[in-house]
């Protein structure tokens, strides 16, 4: 299990070839189009890298622009917008083939005091009394053909454990809404920008799924082509991507073959550590 946690530190661990230049790489294995996710992560990791240590991200906007390769590494660029006395502004873009496949705005904050609310935690059931999205997705895809089953039951570097799991290969009608737990496999390192990071890389794992519940879809069906389109995150509080955090969804919105979906991420205390939104394609081919 070692490995998982290593792979994941490694995806983010990005290579500086020159002054708010990065290059990165994409797991060997899985999908053929990077996760998006995994863009997001990098990005944040780019950027960080050009910002004081005493300034955590605290808000990001991003769009997918095109589909990454997995074959060959992404280049990030740094655009160092502003220093300011208390926010930091970076823009990140993500090249291959000579053109742009993601671009991000990234906002950073010196650490504050001021007012504080949140909404509360829904009461659910912990992780330990759920079962790991590993297993479900081998009992899923048991009738698959071997190397189509092992692109989907390939995800390790994070645990997540769904509260009322959907069947994707045999989708029915719900409710644009859906609970997980989640964290990384291992523990990682005392390093918060880190954590942000693995949390960025988490938080796009279902969120776009949300709004193909209520149209009894999935992505696993040859005509359906699903994409993320646009991305944004919120910091609020300080938490451990280590540690189980619960990723409240909801999608109250899908026309014109887009569906919005959001998401509130609370730890295990009930603070709401974290929110994301996100616009996602959800076209279906006649």
């Amino acid at each position: 299990m070692q490995q998982s946690i290593d792979d994941l530190i490694a995806l983010l661990d990005l290579e500086e070839i020159e002054q708010n230049h990065y290059r990165a790489h994409s797991p060997s294995q899985g999908w053929q189009r990077v996760y998006g996710g995994q863009v997001i992560g990098q990005a944040l990791v780019a950027a960080s890298r050009t910002v004081d240590v005493d300034r955590p991200a605290h808000s990001l906007h991003g769009y997918f622009l095109r589909p990454g390769d997995t074959s060959i590494p992404i280049l990030y660029t740094v655009d160092r917008i502003r220093d300011g006395r208390s926010f930091t502004t970076r823009r990140v873009a993500a090249i291959q083939h000579g053109q742009a496949i993601f671009a991000m705005s990234i906002s950073f904050q010196i650490e504050e005091q001021g007012f504080s609310h949140q909404l509360p935690m829904p009461d659910v059931p912990g992780p330990d009394e759920l079962i790991d999205e590993r297993v479900l997705r081998a009992q899923q895809a048991a009738a698959l053909p071997p190397e189509m089953r092992e692109t989907f039951t390939s995800q390790a570097m994070i645990d997540v454990r769904y509260i009322d799991p959907q069947d994707l290969f045999k989708p029915e009608k719900r409710p644009p809404h859906q609970m997980c737990w989640m964290k990384s496999r291992d523990p990682l390192p005392d390093d918060r920008r880190l954590h942000q990071c693995v949390l960025a890389y988490m938080s796009d794992w279902s969120l776009l799924d949300t709004a193909t519940l209520p149209h009894a879809v999935s992505f696993t069906q040859t005509n359906m082509q699903v994409a993320s389109l646009d991305h944004a995150m919120w910091f609020h509080r300080p938490f451990r991507a280590d540690e189980w955090l619960l990723y409240v969804q909801d999608s109250p919105s899908a026309s014109g073959a887009r569906g919005l979906n959001r998401g509130l991420v609370y730890n295990q205390a009930g603070e709401l550590v974290a929110s994301a939104t996100q616009e996602g394609l959800i076209r279906l081919h006649s």
